[in-house]
């Protein structure tokens, strides 16, 4: 690509949230770049808990097999009271269904999430710009110019879309004046440290809880000497990070004076925030990720919520650039701000119980996991809408095994896995829509399944002899489910299929004779 040729998409931040965007843009074939004013991959072990949702996220973006071999399932907690530890079970694990693949939260340090990502982007043919750091924002109707600084100077950056993955601090939401409504407690702060560790058993995240919520813990690191280290303190406490002075300390709150810290990797002093932007958008300009909310360190939510903020806005980015109507572009901040509320109303009611020794916010369970998150009722869902006994348009589509004609096990997640639409018709009703059902050229394109009955034009004719998609799914007449690139329900059809299917795609793919990206931004004007 030409340099001086506008980008389709600029990322600004490469950690989970800025990579994975960049990971399904690039396969989608936009033409992107991601720049971060870090010098190096992050080096700490910060946001460790990829939930089950994530999970499948990552796995459609094929960087699954890597944060497996890298974590682990969550040990007990041991709750250290006096000389006794006793063991909590934070999160029950579950064996996996035919429906929910990954049903357990994974136990994985940043750092080796942000390396999986990075190392799936470059099988992609792309790669971080490190040391590379945003000075100035500008746009106009079509493109968007943005001002870098990095190794080799100043240089200006074109392109159709730019999207701010840059952290809580985020450069891009200060340049846009965003709001970032919220709060930060300046008194409430905790030492994060990791270290090599002995002295502890590494069968349990040990926990040595106090009164006001001030506890220590310590968190071994799959597949590593490390333990990562928390420390709440008092409020007039002043953080230490040097080694010697660490190890009195943690002795101290713990009682055990065989633990021994060494060979630290990471410190960090944390403050809780608890904000959210009052915008995800400005024109061509998006945030995504910590630059759009920042939750509390309780319930494992900020990454994951991150990661799927940039799964939701990738393909829509895709579909409009391919010519499809921009108001899809809204559906971005539509869809993804009340979710971000809720978690952040779910990850502060657990910190927030931390304080006051409630057991109940050390559980972990389905809320967490983000299984149940639906788009049901916005604007690409709505609530008058066909549904099956299980399942609305909006919601997450449940995994399923099937068969194949050669009697085979099929996944059904590996027949969705890519970046384009699938339509999956079950009974002779709707596979006979499918079969008429007209495809624009331009954008996602759409992958067929037919159920139960053969299709001309199916690209899988697949049988359910395990009855998922009946107890599942809830596929209990002639059904088409529309599943879109992210996974969820786009569309559900049980009566006058085929007319209401072609009327739901009107608002995600581009009319017949769309062009490419270059073609269509003529018709991109008036963005919001």
């Amino acid at each position: 690509m030409n340099r001086h040729e506008p980008l389709d998409v600029l990322v600004v931040g490469a950690g989970p949230t800025g990579t994975a965007l960049a990971i399904d843009l690039a396969r989608r074939g936009l033409t992107l770049r991601v720049v971060t004013k870090s010098d190096r991959v992050f080096d700490g072990s910060r946001a460790k808990g990829v939930q089950p949702r994530t999970l499948e996220v990552l796995e459609d973006l094929g960087a699954l097999d890597a944060v497996l071999a890298a974590g682990s399932t969550y040990p007990l907690l041991g709750i250290h009271a006096g000389p006794l530890a006793v063991p909590w079970r934070m999160m029950r694990n579950r064996q996996p269904s035919a429906d929910v693949p990954y049903p357990n939260t994974w136990l994985i340090p940043q750092y080796s999430t942000d390396r999986a990502l990075h190392d799936r982007l470059e099988q992609l043919g792309h790669r971080v710009e490190f040391a590379t750091e945003l000075v100035e924002l500008t746009q106009d109707a079509d493109l968007v110019t943005a001002r870098v600084s990095g190794p080799g100077g100043t240089e200006e950056i074109t392109a159709r879309y730019v999207v701010g993955a840059d952290g809580g601090s985020s450069t891009v939401r200060k340049q846009l004046g965003i709001g970032f409504t919220g709060s930060t407690d300046e008194q409430d702060r905790m030492i994060i440290v990791d270290a090599v560790t002995t002295g502890l058993s590494r069968d349990r995240w040990h926990m040595w809880p106090r009164l006001g919520g001030k506890f220590t813990g310590a968190c071994p690191l799959p597949h590593s000497e490390l333990f990562q280290w928390m420390i709440r303190l008092d409020a007039d406490e002043e953080p230490v990070l040097d080694e010697v002075r660490l190890n009195e300390r943690i002795r101290s709150a713990t009682g055990n004076r065989d633990i021994t810290l060494s060979g630290i990797s990471w410190t960090s002093v944390f403050r809780p925030n608890i904000r959210l932007a009052e915008s995800y958008r400005q024109g061509r300009v998006f945030v995504a990720g910590d630059a759009a909310h920042v939750h509390p360190p309780a319930g494992a939510q900020g990454l994951n919520t991150g990661i799927q903020d940039a799964y939701n806005l990738g393909w829509k980015l895709g579909q409009v650039l391919a010519g499809a109507d921009p108001a899809l572009l809204d559906t971005y901040e539509a869809e993804r701000l009340p979710i971000a509320a809720g978690v952040l109303g779910l990850s502060t009611m657990k910190y927030d119980g931390i304080a006051k020794l409630d057991p109940s916010s050390l559980k972990r369970g389905k809320d967490e996991q983000q299984l149940a998150l639906t788009y049901f009722g916005g604007p690409l869902a709505p609530a008058p809408s066909d549904r099956t006994t299980t399942l609305r348009v909006g919601d997450r589509t449940p995994d399923a095994v099937l068969s194949g004609s050669d009697g085979k096990h099929v996944r059904l997640y590996d027949v969705l896995q890519g970046p384009q639409f699938t339509a999956l018709a079950h009974g002779r009703g709707a596979v006979h829509a499918l079969d008429r059902l007209e495809w624009p050229a331009s954008g996602a394109q759409l992958k067929r399944i037919a159920v139960g009955s053969p299709a001309e034009r199916a690209d899988h004719v697949l049988s359910d002899p395990a009855g998922t998609l009946t107890s599942v799914h809830g596929l209990t007449q002639d059904t088409l489910l529309l599943v879109r690139p992210d996974g969820y329900i786009g569309h559900l059809a049980t009566e006058d299929i085929l007319t209401s299917t072609r009327t739901a795609l009107q608002a995600m793919t581009p009319s017949a004779g769309s062009g490419t990206a270059s073609e269509v931004s003529s018709r991109e004007k008036g963005l919001a």
